[in-house]
């Protein structure tokens, strides 16, 4: 992650949202889910050039189903 970001690229989701305990996978064991002990597996990286274009970046917790959740990102050009 630090190589992605030292090339240039911009972390969507944090461009909106710097606070910790943001979950994207959970273990299906001991209620993972349900107590938010999880890792934030999942990314959607962006170039500088489109930096500016981003409106939105959402963990999709409400989503369930599977062990992670969806990314929503929002992209104005």
């Amino acid at each position: 992650m630090d190589k992605l970001i030292e090339l240039g690229f911009v972390d969507s989701f944090r461009e909106f949202n710097n606070q910790p305990h943001n979950y994207t996978w959970w273990s299906y064991g001991r209620k993972c889910r349900e107590n938010n002990i999880g890792m934030r597996l999942d990314y959607f990286f962006v170039s500088q050039n489109l930096k500016n274009n981003i409106k939105n970046a959402t963990i999709r917790k409400d989503i369930t189903g599977s062990d992670h959740c969806p990314l929503e990102l929002n992209i104005s050009f």
